[in-house]
């Protein structure tokens, strides 16, 4: 299964949104790498790419909410380790058994669903809050 970008997944910053396509994008460059039997090698890197692109993505929207005060941040990074820890086990997990049908499933359910439940629960109470305080600037 790929993953894909629709409206319910825009938060209304652009900025984010945009993060949120390529993350979506380097997700199911992941999951093609492992279909069509690149190696475990190949794997990492694509696993790798993602994680850092997580991790640059994930700061983003933290400065976002430190900028506007957010009050939810401290449980939004909660939920951002996780993820990050996540992905750490799911590397193990590739170590260990290589691209295989398996890791493929635990890609989609732990990084995919996962992300599209992030964005539409806690991404979007950040765009909502940024919007109920008006500060346009930042949408």
């Amino acid at each position: 299964m790929y993953a894909v970008f629709d409206d319910s997944l825009i938060t209304g910053n652009k900025i984010i949104d945009g993060h949120h396509q390529e993350l979506i994008d380097k997700i199911n460059k992941l999951i093609t790498c492992c279909e069509t039997g690149n190696g475990t090698e190949e794997a990492k890197k694509m696993l790798d790419y993602l994680a850092d692109y997580t991790d640059f993505h994930f700061k983003a929207e933290e400065k976002l909410q430190e900028e506007v005060g957010y009050p939810g941040i401290t449980e939004h990074r909660k939920k951002h380790e996780e993820f990050r820890n996540t992905v750490a086990q799911l590397y193990e997990m590739l170590k260990k058994e290589g691209p295989t049908d398996a890791f493929i499933a635990a890609v989609n359910e732990r990084v995919t669903e996962w992300l599209y439940g992030h964005i539409k629960g806690f991404d979007c109470s950040v765009a909502t809050y940024i919007n109920i305080s008006n500060i346009p600037e930042l949408m």
